[in-house]
């Protein structure tokens, strides 16, 4: 709860991250993956089925596609990667409109559904692989992705400090196809529903004004 509380108090005074007010008339009109109001992060948070199941809720996410990046080996398997030997995080690239959300609500939501102060480990998986890590495209989402933690780490908002990692995009390399919607494809198998679910779950009560309309 202080983790939310928190977190509303902060956007106040974060000055970075205004949104564009949208005010071109033929902003509809115009090709989606050309404008240039979409932005992207790439964000690790343990294992992909869950980060991407709970971005694929977010109002104003175009995309959510897991992957791979933060390793020296082009184009891994999930069998490679899980060795931990290739440098590779788990990862989820998500695709959004500024006009209706921006990189601080991402991280917002990126800090609220995992636990930022576990080094190389998300509960029960274990390994460089599921590292908690922000791969930044600009300065910018830099800036934010630091400010955030320092000040979640001086309000003492977690027990720990945070260990997230905070690096450039080198590569991405996109995860297998049915690593793809992994959690809309098997709502009942059980990492899903003892993991991935209550993830979901928790996203949903504390973001619900946030929600795409579908989902509320």
């Amino acid at each position: 709860m202080k983790l939310i509380l928190f977190i509303s108090s902060f956007v106040l005074t974060l000055h970075s991250c205004s949104q564009e007010s949208g005010s071109d008339p033929n902003l509809k009109k115009r090709n989606r993956q050309s404008d240039a109001k979409l932005d992207t992060l790439v964000l690790g948070g343990g294992c992909y089925w869950c980060v991407e199941a709970v971005y694929e809720r977010l109002e104003g996410v175009e995309e959510v596609v897991s992957g791979y990046s933060g390793g020296e080996m082009k184009d891994p398997s999930y069998e490679q990667v899980c060795s931990g030997r290739t440098g590779h995080a788990e990862v989820v690239r998500v695709v959004f409109d500024s006009t209706k959300t921006s990189v601080y609500d991402v991280l917002k939501v990126f800090f609220t559904v995992h636990d930022p102060t576990t080094l190389n480990r998300q509960g029960a998986d274990v390994g460089t692989q599921y590292r908690s890590v922000i791969f930044y495209r600009n300065e910018e989402q830099r800036k934010i992705s630091i400010e955030l933690i320092a000040s979640l780490n001086s309000e003492k908002a977690y027990s720990s400090p945070i260990v997230t990692e905070v690096s450039p995009l080198i590569n991405f390399y996109l995860a297998e196809d049915y690593h793809q919607d992994y959690y809309a494809k098997n709502p009942n198998q059980g990492y899903c529903r003892l993991l991935v679910q209550p993830k979901v779950e928790k996203f949903e009560k504390v973001f619900k004004d946030k929600l795409k309309i579908g989902d509320k």
